[in-house]
């Protein structure tokens, strides 16, 4: 395939410009380049079709499935980039009068309703940018409210099978992390919780269902043993989108529980972001909000930096606003009674996916799982064969791979989330590939190691890859 550079010839022009209506100003000769940038010189259809042949070189969710456990990687509905680009949500400016955004403020205030509803908790914030500055914001509350009572705690508890952020975040925020080991059933062991549970511990960070798809089903018993010792409880959302309308955070007892909308609410995610994050709290954790929360006085939306306990701000506007609309667009679709078939699509989706290849791949928790599911290639080491192998080899049958080595209490692990928006025939594909993988691996272990085969760049050196990173062609 030729580089762009190598398709440029001079004087080609993607781009017709209307004439000068205004009068000429000269750039100051301080601010002019000094040579002419070395840029190709395309036609419009030259450069348009260089864009498509690059949207396709890489894989994403429009292109097919993307199994990334503990991700979500759902479809993204086009009605939600259509409204998204209204002028009257793209082009508002932060630094506008309140009175002159009242749309754009009653959305926001009218999503918080709505993710306040759903885990039925009454305070939120829709400031944070991404779900662990949603982590970071509701355990520097859960810091402030302590400090407030005059209480010094110093640790909280995380699960072993937790995602990477919360440690860091309950580092950031000020305290030092717990492990709280598992038990043999990859659930919260209550007996390590009741002694590790001490007055110097703020308090449990939660994910429910757990990282390999487990729900906690003491998860009451954990929330009020947390709660009789002075501690407050966190709710990782990231696996909220097994949950929607059957059970709420609140009525669990957790505390706190942040929402990632580039997750659950079929948002675009990665690349860096933006992604949202908001975080609900109960009662006596909503005087430590982030300031200002969009409220409503009669008629009029306002922003309100009124709240007496506050943490202060953790971003200095709601410049992911664009990502709010996206998630309210898809809320307001969906409706009540679409929650519920998203649970029951997801959890549906990723049964019917463990149960089929647990002949084939190692099982390291043999129950039911929710809406993802772990398994193990540590039994494929016999033959060489590494979970890495696995995924790279998925690329050649045109699908993603999961998430793999993680959570790291399991070897070799593939952890995969099939989410509710993909069908019986694409899960029947990826379950295909995969038992032919797992068949490949015993009888032709080399075509795996070599993989992937089809693919624009094949295997890199994948610590060379991170050390000498090359992202720019230079002519």
């Amino acid at each position: 395939m030729e580089l762009i550079f190598e398709k440029s010839s001079p004087g080609r022009r993607a781009y017709s410009l209307p004439g000068l209506d205004v009068p000429e100003y000269k750039i100051p000769e301080v601010f002019q380049r000094k040579s002419i940038p070395n840029l190709p010189e395309l036609s419009e259809p030259e450069v348009v079709r260089h864009f498509i042949n690059l949207s396709v070189l890489n894989h994403h969710v429009d292109k097919d499935f993307y199994p990334l456990g503990s991700c979500t990687m759902k479809y993204n509905p086009k009605i939600n980039e259509e409204l998204a680009r209204l002028p009257g949500f793209s082009q508002v400016h932060p630094l506008q009068s309140g009175d002159t955004v009242q749309g754009a403020l009653k959305l926001m205030y009218e999503l918080g309703d709505y993710l306040k509803k759903i885990v039925n908790l009454p305070a939120i914030t829709l400031q944070p940018a991404a779900g662990a500055q949603g982590e970071f914001t509701a355990i520097s509350i859960f810091k402030a409210y302590f400090k407030k009572k005059g209480e010094p705690r110093k640790y909280v508890l995380i699960p072993d099978s937790a995602h990477g952020t919360n440690p860091a975040s309950v580092k950031f925020s000020g305290f030092k992390p717990i492990t709280l080991p598992s038990d043999k059933n990859g659930v919260v062991d209550l007996k390590q919780l009741d002694e590790l549970m001490t007055p110097e511990v703020a308090g449990l960070m939660l994910t429910n269902p757990n990282t390999l798809g487990l729900f906690e089903k003491n998860i009451t018993r954990i929330t009020e043993l947390v709660h009789q010792r002075g501690g407050l409880v966190y709710l990782d959302g990231a696996n909220l989108n097994a949950l929607l309308g059957f059970v709420r955070a609140g009525d669990l007892g957790f505390d706190a529980v942040h929402f990632n909308l580039h997750k659950t609410f079929s948002t675009p995610h990665g690349g860096g972001g933006p992604g949202s994050g908001p975080v609900a709290v109960c009662d006596v954790l909503k005087d430590f909000l982030p300031i200002p929360v969009i409220e409503k006085d009669n008629k009029r939306y306002y922003l309100n930096y009124d709240i007496p306990n506050t943490i202060g701000k953790v971003q200095s506007f709601y410049g992911n606003f664009l990502v709010m609309v996206r998630a309210y667009v898809f809320l307001r679709m969906i409706g009540e009674k679409g929650l519920r078939a998203i649970a029951k699509s997801a959890v549906l989706n990723a049964n019917y996916i463990i149960q089929s290849l647990k002949d084939d791949f190692y099982l390291p928790y043999d129950n039911y799982c929710m809406h993802e599911g772990v398994l193990s290639g540590k039994h494929l080491k016999a033959f060489g064969v590494k979970t890495l192998d696995i995924a790279k080899r998925l690329l050649d049958y045109g699908l993603h791979a999961p998430t793999i080595y993680f959570p790291l209490i399991v070897s070799e692990a593939l952890m995969i989330e099939p989410t509710d928006s993909e069908s019986i025939e694409t899960l029947d594909r990826f379950i295909d590939a995969m038992k032919r993988i797992r068949k490949e691996a015993e009888e032709n272990p080399e075509v795996l190691k070599n993989a992937p085969h089809s693919t624009p760049v094949r295997r890199l050196d994948e610590v060379r890859a991170i050390k000498e990173l090359k992202v720019r062609w230079i002519k």
